[in-house]
């Protein structure tokens, strides 16, 4: 039998209550799989890609491997009245994606790219678009990926 998979989330917390909607969702799905779970917290979404790298340069005292099988980076970018919000889309979904390359890592992108709170809702919501429950699924789908073509997480 297969191991379940551990699973990183990394939750960025500057809209709170939308990155507790994102981790409701991610938490039901994973758990739904039978997988389990370690939650982190960043201060916003261009910490998420550094979260994950911290996380997999580090290893396990007791067993001298890789602590997660898989990554789901949550949080929300709201557009305002600078430019700053593209660069934060921009480099979030790229660091990941980089990540994701360069490691082969399995990663599920659970950031919210949005014009406004309304938009928010209605993607974070686990009654609407599950947005967390939707970047789960894609992490542990990679996961096992992976393990088909015998890329074994940990």
């Amino acid at each position: 039998m297969t191991e379940k998979p551990h699973l990183m989330i990394v939750e960025a917390r500057f809209y709170e209550d939308i990155a507790d909607e994102l981790v409701k969702g991610a938490i039901a799905e994973i758990e739904k799989e039978g997988a389990t779970y370690q939650r982190v917290s960043v201060p916003g979404c261009l910490e998420i890609p550094a979260a994950i790298l911290y996380a997999l340069r580090s290893m396990d005292f007791f067993t001298a491997r890789k602590r997660f099988d898989g990554y789901v980076g949550l949080g929300c970018v709201i557009r305002g009245e600078t430019t700053h919000y593209d660069i934060v889309c921009n480099e979030s979904a790229r660091g990941l994606q980089d990540l994701a390359l360069r490691y082969a890592l399995a990663i599920g992108n659970g950031v919210l790219t949005v014009e406004n709170r309304e938009q928010a809702w209605a993607r974070a919501s686990v009654t609407a678009k599950n947005k967390g429950g939707f970047a789960a699924r894609a992490c542990l789908d990679m996961i096992e990926l992976k393990r088909q073509f015998r890329l074994y997480p940990r």
